[in-house]
């Protein structure tokens, strides 16, 4: 080989040696995420149907900029997320209270999704059992309607 062409060899595989580098460099350090939860998810355990139940997730803004939630959404109509349109400070917290309405017998999981500086989102889950509840606080007591017939109340 000659010269000049070894020279260019040497100069193709160093630029892609250097890209690569730079490649991996990205990759290795991606940005910071500045949303930081407190926890992922909550188990509401059993729970009563027809009771709905809340539960509040606690978020912090650990970036150097106020960082702002544009939605926060749920998987279905049954769970109900409430927040504060307000930017959150850095180094500040906020709460994302989610309510799920207890009215469907059995298991459940389900899925929020929270959307903030333009194109993030994270999850936070809930779950739990919804148990039927008895119609009436207490079985009917016969014996009450005997004593209250010999007493004379009825």
């Amino acid at each position: 080989m000659t010269k000049k062409l070894c020279s260019l060899v040497l100069v193709i595989l160093l630029a892609a040696s250097g890209s690569l580098m730079a490649q991996s460099a990205t990759v290795a350090n991606p940005p910071a995420d500045v949303l930081q939860l407190k926890e992922n998810g909550y188990d509401f355990g059993k729970i009563p149907q027809g009771r709905p139940v809340t539960h509040i997730f606690e978020i912090v803004n650990t970036g150097k900029a106020p960082l702002l939630l544009s939605n926060v959404q749920a998987s279905c109509g049954c769970t109900t997320p409430e927040w504060s349109k307000d930017p959150i400070k850095p180094g500040a917290s906020a709460q994302i209270k989610v309510g799920y309405n207890a009215a469907a017998e059995g298991f459940f999981n389900k899925s929020i999704t929270i959307q903030y500086n333009k194109g993030e989102s994270k999850t936070l889950m809930i779950s739990g059992t919804v148990y039927k509840t008895p119609a009436t606080a207490a079985p009917a007591n016969s014996s009450i309607t005997l004593l209250k017939n010999i007493n004379g109340l009825q």
